[in-house]
């Protein structure tokens, strides 16, 4: 790997520190100012701050394993985040949207993570509904991790394309 390209990887990883104390900040915000139920209606019937803490993964799904789950969910966690680096430093520094994406996703890894063991749940407090549809509370980690999978399956799905559209290069003889 040259130099350039190092340099690049590294401003990725700066970007993925930014989102992680984005991340961070707002949940010390909820933490402070939602914390005893005073939640901020952004746009009535539609964004709302709430505090809510999760102790499962995803929708609150298996949030009934004590320490077991916690610890459990956090070697997974960290293990996932080991596998993402992994990733993010043998991705060719052409491929921004790949490059990007393992930035995002690291750091919504490690925003969660890092709840998960210094509290034992994750603080979640952004709330969206709209009418009766009411879509679980989420993060700012969370969104960077949709956002990173998003991204890397479109990544797939365009990749994918550009080869099966790809002309044929060789010719018969």
């Amino acid at each position: 790997m040259n130099k350039t390209d190092l340099l690049w990887k590294l401003a990725y990883l700066v970007i993925t520190g930014g989102v992680f104390m984005i991340d961070q900040t707002t949940k010390a915000w909820a933490v402070s100012r939602l914390r005893f139920g005073e939640d901020i209606s952004v746009i009535p019937g539609f964004l709302n701050f709430a505090y809510a803490q999760n102790t499962g993964v995803a929708f609150s799904m298996l949030d009934d394993h004590g320490d077991v789950g916690r610890w459990g969910l956090s070697a997974v966690a960290v293990f996932a985040g080991v596998l993402v680096l992994y990733f993010f430093w043998r991705t060719p520094r052409s491929d921004d949207r790949v490059l990007g994406a393992l930035a995002l996703l690291l750091a919504g890894i490690i925003g969660n993570v890092t709840d998960r063991i210094r509290l034992g749940f994750v603080v979640d407090f952004i709330d969206v509904q709209f009418g009766s549809w009411h879509y679980p509370t989420f993060n700012v980690a969370d969104m960077a991790i949709v956002i990173g999978a998003g991204l890397l399956i479109l990544d797939m799905v365009w990749s994918k394309k550009r080869i099966t559209e790809a002309p044929e290069t060789e010719t018969k003889r």
